[in-house]
């Protein structure tokens, strides 16, 4: 289902990236689509990937590999679009809620900058709204040592 948002002047807006970047706009809250022309595009970037992969993905495999990619990709980043807070990082949260939900400890931890990336983001003012708040363990669980 394509989400629809009714205007009053002219038809309405079609798709979740049209909405939320309107939306955004309307805000005026631009600082959240990037600031430079290297940021808007990285922002664009991942809220395709949130439509296209996040969306699309239905499967325990693509739920794996995509997980696995924004695992990679965080791993030397505080937010999707590297060190700023964007609208791509709040439409990722989105995506990833009931995902993140249903991992156990040992899969949060296999996904660790996923985790960390999550968890920041689910703490971060107006952000989390009436989702539930998905817990995170702070210690690990099991050492190499045996």
């Amino acid at each position: 289902q394509v989400p629809v948002l009714q205007t009053n002047n002219g038809p309405g807006l079609r798709g979740l990236m049209t909405i939320a970047a309107h939306l955004v706009r309307q805000a005026r809250k631009d600082q959240l689509l990037g600031s430079t022309a290297e940021e808007k595009a990285v922002v664009q970037q991942w809220l395709e990937y949130r439509v296209t992969r996040v969306n699309g993905g239905s499967s325990k495999e693509d739920t794996r590999t995509i997980l696995k990619d924004l695992n990679i990709h965080l791993e030397d980043k505080v937010y999707l679009a590297g060190n700023i807070f964007t609208l791509a990082d709040i439409l990722m949260y989105y995506g990833l809620h009931h995902i993140m939900a249903d991992l156990t400890v040992q899969e949060k931890e296999k996904y660790l900058n996923v985790s960390r990336w999550f968890n920041h983001i689910q703490h971060y003012p107006g952000v989390r709204q009436h989702l539930s708040d998905v817990v995170f363990i702070k210690n690990r669980l099991y050492t190499n040592a045996h």
